[in-house]
């Protein structure tokens, strides 16, 4: 039997069509496993953000939509076959026409742009949160739960000041208790991202971040660094678990239970890179660890940022408040200056600074 041009194309739409419908159905199997956690937030940082997002697509979207209306509509009834359609090669302006083209996208642009310059200075990360939720502000006498956050290749290091504990890719804090992040790198640029409590922030070696948060229900969420930074990235996640008061207090007795002593000979052994680390957690913490990550002096005899920037003239205040910037050695000009030792950062007296400005000369270039 001859094979004719109807019988060809009959077996290739039905194809085309399996195919399509194999396509749908793989995308929609795939789909269906996908957690859009940023639209699901679970702190009302992260919701205010969701807020933002949801306004902005639907202003962008009272212009999208009608465009492709337009042009769809345009198109059928323009065709060439519709010899009903009024043919004018002469217009070429309307006041009334121009008038709608430029004013709904001017309207638009300036809504957006009200929406993003409150919600870029409501939600500044640096700035301490107003509300626990909607409705509900901050208690005059809440104290932020602080945690300093250290990136480490490829893993992230958690210390909490006020319990004297620390852990190692495991964080926690209590529901609708401000937290207050302070954060930092050993070596590597990267980024904090807990994508259900707030936005990222990046962590830098020998700068200091900050990020302001509040977690308004219980759960077990992800976090995970959001910057690429080497082999290892793709490991290194965290679980950020969100619990009520007596909850966070076992998690805190759990970990005091360890028996482990975060020292800094510890630290150092922990900085090297190493993937996939289970969680650690540590009892205790050596004292001024975390301004000595931050100053780049945990190993003795190492000298401190804090006052190679002194004796180099900076001006460490100054630049804290510039745009973007974090705090720069870590320490406030009305603090002491610092040096290494085993036992952690030690005040250093007025001869110790002649002293080392003494010995260490500023070079001379020579005279030309």
């Amino acid at each position: 039997m001859p094979l004719t041009g109807h019988s060809l194309r009959a077996p290739a739409a039905g194809l085309r069509l399996f195919l399509r419908s194999a396509s749908v159905i793989g995308l929609a199997a795939l789909l269906g496993g996908c957690d859009m956690v940023v639209m699901n937030p679970a702190g009302d940082v992260a919701l205010q953000q969701r807020n933002l997002v949801v306004i902005a697509t639907v202003l962008m979207l009272m212009i999208v939509i009608p465009v492709i209306a337009l042009v769809c509509l345009f198109a059928w009834r323009y065709r060439a076959s519709n010899e009903a359609a009024r043919y004018e090669p002469d217009w070429d302006h309307s006041a009334q026409l121009e008038l709608v083209i430029w004013s709904a996208p001017l309207l638009i642009v300036i809504c957006l742009g009200a929406v993003t310059w409150t919600g870029t200075h409501l939600l500044d990360p640096y700035r301490p949160i107003g509300r626990l939720a909607a409705g509900r502000p901050v208690p005059a006498d809440a104290k932020p739960l602080e945690v300093q956050v250290v990136s480490l290749d490829w893993k992230w290091l958690f210390i909490y000041p006020e319990y004297g504990i620390a852990t190692v890719n495991e964080l926690a804090a209590p529901v609708d208790r401000p937290i207050r992040f302070r954060l930092t790198s050993s070596s590597v640029m990267n980024a904090f991202y807990v994508p259900t409590l707030a936005g990222m922030i990046y962590t830098m070696p020998s700068m200091e971040t900050k990020l302001n948060a509040v977690i308004n229900h219980p759960g077990d969420y992800a976090g995970f660094s959001s910057n690429y930074s080497g082999a290892g990235f793709s490991g290194m996640r965290f679980r950020f678990h969100g619990m009520d008061q007596a909850g966070f207090d076992a998690w805190v007795a759990r970990n005091r239970a360890s028996g482990a002593t975060l020292s800094r000979a510890t630290y150092l052994a922990l900085e090297k890179p190493t993937e996939k680390v289970p969680v650690m957690r540590f009892a205790s913490v050596a004292p001024g660890l975390f301004d000595a990550v931050v100053n780049q002096c945990v190993r003795p005899g190492t000298t401190c940022m804090a006052d190679m920037m002194h004796r180099s003239g900076g001006h460490p205040a100054a630049m804290e408040h510039m745009p973007g910037m974090g705090t720069p050695q870590g320490r406030r000009p009305e603090e002491p200056l610092t040096t290494a030792g085993a036992g952690g950062p030690a005040p250093a007296t007025p001869a110790d600074v002649d002293h080392r400005s003494d010995a260490a000369p500023a070079p001379r270039h020579p005279a030309h």
